[in-house]
């Protein structure tokens, strides 16, 4: 490979339950975010990425608070969201956040921003949803903007123009590493192409090969713009145990159980084990023991070309225990085993 292939971890902070199987508060929960991104950074892990949502199900709204504490806890791990929700959210306050957690990290802050599967936040601030394309286009126009870290000059329709403008605190060294996470939307891929970002896939569904239409555009946007292609990364669901016997038996119950909640909402019938077992012999669910989980993340690398895969590993209200075990065989065993097969 032409680069160094890293990992990374992603978390919405779902609220988990506690040994006796009750749900833990919010604020316990997000203290075992805490504690798991400090065990990932142990484990030589090179991103956690914190999800942000507005919900009761998901303890994670400010992801970059949480992000500095584990900032002043770790000492290589980069720290980004998973996704920042810039459409309903301010562009200039979105850079200062994170580029106050870069200082408090010696520049280990990224942000992946993007449009997200969730709308309450749209409602909780005062958005628009009929603006939602319209929202987050100018909004990424403004920060893209903002990354030169130049005084700007700029004007939209949707907020008050800058003039000459500069944002502080900058970014200490270089510029802010800045994602573009996509769900499946041309339009998106061929958008970050247009702003010169990375693209981040969030395959949570589905052959991951299916996906391969949407690197192959994103490349061509790149030869048309005349440009060097930006890398691109994988963003899946999973979860990883001793066996794969005991993967699957201990994700299934805790990951119907948030697939149905969501799909309630959204009109989606129940999850049947058969379409679990799909998605993990087929789709885009890295359940299983190391060496499973490694032979499929191998796979979808090479695919793809994905510079980087990350890795949701919470579902649900499974225990923050199991999550720090499957954290461990990530980093201890699927890692180094990825890199031994892709050689």
């Amino acid at each position: 490979m032409s680069q160094q292939l890293e990992f990374g971890l992603d978390t919405f902070g779902d609220v988990t339950r506690d040994a006796g199987g009750q749900l833990l508060p919010h604020a316990q929960v997000i203290r075992n975010v805490i504690a798991e991104g400090v065990l990932a950074d142990e484990l030589g892990i090179d991103f956690i990425g914190l999800g942000e949502h507005h919900r009761a199900d998901f303890a994670i709204s400010s992801p970059e608070t949480v992000l500095a504490a584990i900032a002043a806890r770790t000492r290589t791990i980069k720290l980004g969201s998973a996704v920042t929700v810039l459409s309903s959210d301010d562009p200039i306050r979105v850079f200062q956040r994170f580029s106050t957690v870069d200082a408090a990290s010696n520049g280990r802050a990224e942000v992946i921003l993007g449009r997200g599967s969730f709308t309450e936040s749209f409602p909780l601030f005062g958005f628009d949803l009929r603006q939602y394309e319209a929202l987050f286009e100018e909004k990424l126009d403004l920060f893209v903007a903002l990354l030169s870290q130049e005084p700007v000059t700029w004007e939209g329709k949707l907020r008050p123009p800058l003039k000459n403008q500069l944002v502080f605190p900058p970014i200490e060294n270089g510029t802010l590493k800045t994602w573009i996470g996509v769900g499946g939307s041309p339009e998106s891929v061929v958008r970050a192409a247009h702003y010169d970002l990375p693209l981040m896939l969030a395959i949570i569904g589905g052959d991951p090969k299916r996906f391969a239409p949407y690197v192959d555009l994103y490349k061509r946007a790149f030869t048309e713009f005349k440009r060097p292609v930006k890398p691109i990364g994988v963003h899946s669901p999973g979860y990883v145990a001793d066996t794969d016997a005991q993967a699957r038996e201990e994700l299934w119950p805790d990951y119907k159980s948030m697939r149905d909640r969501i799909g309630e909402e959204r009109g989606w019938p129940p999850m049947g084990r058969d379409e679990f077992v799909q998605e993990a012999d087929h789709g885009s669910l890295y359940v299983g023991s190391p060496e499973t989980v490694a032979r499929k993340i191998a796979a979808t690398v090479k695919a793809l070309g994905a510079a980087r895969f990350q890795l949701k590993y919470s579902a649900g209200p499974l225990p923050h225990a199991k999550l720090m075990r499957s954290i461990e065989l990530y980093g201890t065993r699927v890692v180094p085993l990825v890199r031994e097969l892709l050689g």
